[in-house]
């Protein structure tokens, strides 16, 4: 078996690959996003291990399920338990994801005959899955967000699918000289008790490929929303956490999960400016969001 291993926000994993001459490709070759974040195996603990096989699905009984811009997971456990993750493209079955009941190890069963590119979808998925479940209680959160670096600070942007996070954050590119973008997509924010909220690029970056193994403090997250005007205000308190809570994934269904998860959110809510910014696209949206939440 080959074997690679990654640090994403400080938490080490480790993919696994079951020799098959039935794999499309090499199937590191297709990990050129996780590159960045390879690091050499060592004695170091991981929090989790996955290992990709060619496989029969298994049977199970569903739990819940997600459907979102033609993608779908089936969530559900085995017989002995066991919880799965079941991944379609359009309909078409991509992979399942089989975990412990820890999350600390997992089986990627991929069907026989799988392009190269439903392959990496698959792998992509699972592990966004795995390492959302895996880390949650080491106060780390997997944010669908965009996140702007400025003054040596990560700005995250949050806000429902369409609502113009990437638009956002390119706005702050274009018209907020010294803005760089961290990630667009997918960036994961730690919480530290002796340094804060810590933010970190990640393998995963939605349409912009933007896969950087770098860091930043949180300076602030706004939670963004169309209008047609442009109007920053500050949220304290319960409006704070309700803010972020919906841009974090997570098995919330999941006790020990959920709680993990509530200890980080509180953490950044209690810690970390939010703001919610009604907005059009424009450059008046950027340089009002950066007064406000800059101080500058």
């Amino acid at each position: 078996m080959a074997c690679k291993s990654y640090c994403v926000a400080e938490n080490r994993f480790a993919v696994t690959v079951a020799e098959d001459s039935s794999w499309p490709v090499d199937f590191f070759s297709l990990m050129a996003n996780y590159e960045p974040f390879e690091i050499s195996a060592s004695d170091a603990p991981c929090v989790f291990t996955m290992t990709a096989q060619v496989s029969a699905p298994l049977s199970y009984v569903e739990e819940v399920r997600q459907d979102e811009e033609d993608q779908q997971i089936y969530c559900g456990h085995t017989d002995s338990g066991e919880p799965v993750f079941d991944f379609y493209l359009h309909h078409v079955a991509v992979g399942m994801l089989v975990c412990s009941l820890d999350y600390k190890s997992a089986r990627l069963l991929v069907p026989q005959g799988l392009s190269a590119s439903l392959l990496k979808f698959a792998v992509n998925n699972a592990l966004m899955v795995l390492y959302a479940l895996a880390t949650a209680n080491t106060a780390s959160l997997l944010f669908h967000a965009a996140v702007v670096e400025y003054g040596g600070k990560g700005y995250l942007f949050l806000g429902k699918s369409g609502t113009g996070k990437s638009t956002h954050a390119r706005l702050w590119l274009k018209y907020n000289e010294g803005s760089e973008l961290l990630n667009d997509d997918n960036p994961v924010v730690r919480f530290y008790s002796d340094r804060g909220a810590v933010v970190y690029g990640s393998p995963w970056s939605g349409k912009t490929p933007c896969y950087k193994n770098r860091e930043a403090p949180v300076g602030g997250i706004v939670l963004l929303s169309q209008a047609p005007f442009n109007k920053i205000s500050r949220l304290r308190g319960v409006q704070a956490y309700a803010a972020i809570i919906s841009s974090i994934s997570g098995k919330r269904w999941d006790r020990n999960i959920a709680d993990g998860l509530h200890q980080g959110e509180n953490a950044l809510a209690s810690h970390v400016p939010v703001w919610y910014l009604e907005c059009l696209p424009d450059e008046e949206a950027a340089k009002i969001c950066r007064e406000a939440v800059t101080g500058a």
